[in-house]
């Protein structure tokens, strides 16, 4: 079990940093545009975010 979330931990680091190694001005501005959102529609991002994460992660385990 601590294996498979070191190896989701890896996968997640990967996948988030090829942006900003092959796209670092798009990055940047990327961030920026985030950056001056307000944070009710952040939260409301995150949110939305955790729960498809959740209920992926229910039906890819399956128990």
């Amino acid at each position: 079990m601590g294996s498979t979330i070191l190896i989701a931990f890896s996968i997640v680091l990967l996948i988030e940093g090829i942006g900003p190694m092959l796209f670092p001005k798009r990055w940047k501005s990327y961030i920026y545009q985030i950056a001056s959102q307000p944070s009710e529609q952040l939260r409301t991002i995150g949110g939305v975010m955790v729960i498809i994460g959740a209920v992926s992660l229910f039906f890819l385990v399956g128990k």
